[in-house]
């Protein structure tokens, strides 16, 4: 947008002036998407864009007046009384037109960054009760809200509340914390605990929605609370969400069959171990896709021999393999639970498929890939994953004292391996960004994010991919 120095067209204001020789203010008063329409000023009489019937300069000059006129706390802020008195205009620098901050009113604090930062809440321990009042009904959903502004006082007598904000300041002390951070945090357990009495419970469907109000994770409250004994996590686990998404558009029998299966797969029985959640996904999505395959049955023990190497037949790989394996632990569920009366898949054999062995890359792959690589957390991947051969799992898992880069040497995988000038190099760029960037994390992970910084978990899968 080409700018000159002149009169604005509109405010006649001295300044820069840009596209049809108006300054930025009366260009951005002007913007279509506010609506305001063209006509003639109640106070100057030019045909001007209008704001309740008065143009932008006839604004500024009411500003001005309420400034020299004001007699009390109202008309100190409201403008529109100064409006119709308008009968001349004071001409002024467009830089003279920016509004200034209102004076202190309490003298400024120097310290770190201009202010000190509070002094940390007092020791306190778990609070010792003569008597409990159980309660006579169960309690109802409860109504969090702000109890006191700590900016302008101290936080409630109450000795949860003090426990409370004491793990809260040891956890942000060991965890490095940003100061943003712990005072969310603080303000989040001044609603929970400002009222609270043993043996009341806080339920965390209750003051889900405060925390993420206040920009807080919602699993670090719950990690304080927990420590305290004081809360009841009835959140949904993640799984049955995903699964009634999964599974509506199949019939009701293997709606209930399914969830039940995807249950014992997750939480384990007498005669197995418990699986990730990640494994259930796929064994359950994989069924799912049968399923899909098999309009016209209903029901698991509908399905037939025929029907699950017909399915199988359309799959390859990785896929044909795990879709083998769900299917053959399903219907040997459903024969154990007599759900079925006989198993389609017994004695059927999936195909093993060997882990791939990658070429090496060359040189100039290589680094075509750094290059390509524009953070320094993607050129340490890139360089980790083409150079050493890592996997995202053991890369996200690596530790900082996995890396000796004064001996040269990284730990992958539990094997130690020399250092090439590449790979130091990115680690050089990486260790710098990190400490510049999260300077008081005590995450001991080599890869760190804006969310495990805080914590002492390694970053998640998908931030690395």
């Amino acid at each position: 947008m080409p700018r000159t120095v002149t009169s604005c067209a509109d405010c006649f204001a001295w300044g820069l002036t840009y596209a049809q020789g108006i300054c930025m203010p009366c260009y951005n008063f002007a913007a279509p998407h506010k609506g305001y329409p063209s006509g003639e000023c109640a106070a100057c009489g030019r045909v001007q864009r209008l704001k309740q019937g008065y143009c932008r300069l006839c604004w500024c000059q009411a500003r001005e007046d309420r400034t020299r006129l004001a007699s009390d706390a109202r008309s100190a802020v409201v403008l529109a009384p100064y409006l119709a008195g308008i009968r001349w205009q004071q001409l002024f620098l467009s830089l003279s037109d920016r509004r200034q901050a209102p004076p202190r009113t309490a003298p400024r604090r120097y310290g770190t960054k201009g202010r000190p930062s509070k002094q940390p809440p007092p020791h306190a321990a778990r609070p010792r009760s003569a008597w409990l009042q159980e309660p006579l009904l169960p309690p109802g959903p409860r109504h969090y809200r702000a109890v006191v502004d700590l900016r302008a006082g101290p936080p409630p007598d109450n000795p949860w509340l003090a426990w409370g904000l004491h793990l809260a300041h040891t956890i942000a002390e060991a965890r490095g914390w940003e100061p943003t951070a712990q005072r969310a945090m603080q303000r989040v357990l001044v609603m929970l605990l400002a009222e609270h009495r043993e043996p009341d419970r806080i339920r965390v469907s209750d003051f889900a929605a405060v925390t993420a109000r206040q920009y807080i994770n919602l699993d670090y409250v719950v990690e304080i609370l927990t420590t305290m004994d004081i809360v009841d996590d009835d959140r949904p686990a993640s799984l049955e969400g995903w699964m009634a998404t999964r599974l509506a558009g199949l019939p009701g029998p293997w709606r209930r069959d399914l969830s039940n299966w995807a249950r014992m797969l997750r939480d384990g029985s007498p005669r197995s171990r418990p699986r990730h959640e990640g494994t259930v996904r796929t064994y359950v999505a994989a069924v799912i896709d049968a399923a899909a395959s098999w309009p016209q049955r209903d029901h698991l023990r509908e399905v037939t021999r025929a029907d699950v190497t017909t399915h199988l037949a359309t799959l390859h790989g990785r896929r044909r393999e795990a879709a083998t394996t769900a299917l053959r632990g399903l219907f040997r569920w459903a024969k154990t639970h007599k759900l079925v009366f006989r198993n389609p898949t017994h004695g059927l054999r999936g195909p093993k498929v060997p882990d791939p062995i990658w070429p090496l890359l060359e040189p100039d792959d290589i680094s075509a890939s750094v290059t390509a690589a524009t953070t320094a957390q993607a050129r340490l991947c890139v360089v980790l994953a083409a150079v050493h051969a890592a996997r995202p799992g053991q890369i996200r898992a690596l530790h900082l004292d996995d890396v000796d880069l004064a001996g040269r040497r990284i730990i992958i995988a539990g094997n130690s391996r020399p250092l090439d000038n590449l790979t130091a190099q990115a680690l050089l760029d990486w260790l710098t960004y990190r400490r510049e960037r999260w300077p008081n994390t005590a995450n001991p992970h080599l890869l760190v994010s804006t969310a495990s910084a805080m914590s002492l978990a390694p970053v998640s899968a998908t931030w690395i991919l």
